[in-house]
């Protein structure tokens, strides 16, 4: 029986993905390096410490690494954080879900005060039971640390637990752990490439996943 849910937020409760692929592009060029949009957008889910090395030589990451990580966080809160907007149905989501005597948890790999926004702006704020960000992780996904932290602070097992995002980096850092996951498409993932990193279900989006919530395997009695 799933006692628990730990819900990413940046493709899974909130529309963000684009606009990071976008801050990150705007930050690569801002130090030299053009990259294409789509290959940007691919890798949104993960943190910047996982990021940067997928584009960046170790050479580069040591000599403007950390600089690039915070022009882009600043330049984000600056041009794109207003254009974030939640996706239908989060906040009745999470009341079902706690009809349902599920604990809930955020593990995102955003930072504190960008998840901060986000919670107010899905209105479930008072839904949460505990938040987990980037800081609170040593590294962030697909490494599970953030999913770790967070289980720690709902006084859960992997076993009793279930992440639900929208990359297939949540799913390969719940992996890690033992922990199932549930995919959603609204991010933008192909369904094929969740199935491949290992998801249970795959959901269109928090509407749908709503009105099946039932046949999930939220509501599911034996494990």
């Amino acid at each position: 029986m799933i006692e628990a849910i730990i819900f990413d937020i940046d493709g899974t409760l909130v529309d963000s993905v684009d606009l990071h692929a976008h801050a990150w592009q705007d930050a690569f060029e801002h130090f030299g390096k053009n990259i294409d949009f789509q290959v940007i957008r691919d890798q949104i889910g993960k943190g910047g410490d996982q990021l940067l090395p997928t584009f960046l030589s170790k050479d580069e990451i040591s000599k403007f690494g950390d600089q690039l990580k915070q022009y882009r966080g600043e330049h984000f809160k600056k041009h794109y954080l207003q254009k974030v907007k939640p996706f239908s149905k989060v906040r009745e989501l999470f009341q079902y879900a706690r009809k349902d005597n599920k604990k809930i948890a955020i593990g995102s790999s955003a930072h504190e005060d960008e998840l901060q926004h986000y919670l107010k702006l899905c209105k479930i704020d008072d839904l949460v039971d505990a938040v987990t960000c980037a800081d609170d992780a040593d590294k962030s996904k697909p490494h599970p640390d953030i999913f770790e932290a967070a289980l720690a602070k709902l006084g859960e097992t992997p076993q009793r637990t279930i992440v639900i995002g929208d990359s297939p980096y949540d799913a390969e850092a719940a992996n890690k752990i033992s922990m199932r996951t549930i995919g959603v498409l609204c991010g933008g993932f192909k369904r094929e490439t969740l199935e491949e990193a290992g998801v249970v279900e795959i959901f269109d989006s928090p509407t749908d996943l709503l009105q099946k919530y039932d046949q999930s395997i939220l509501a599911k009695r034996i494990d």
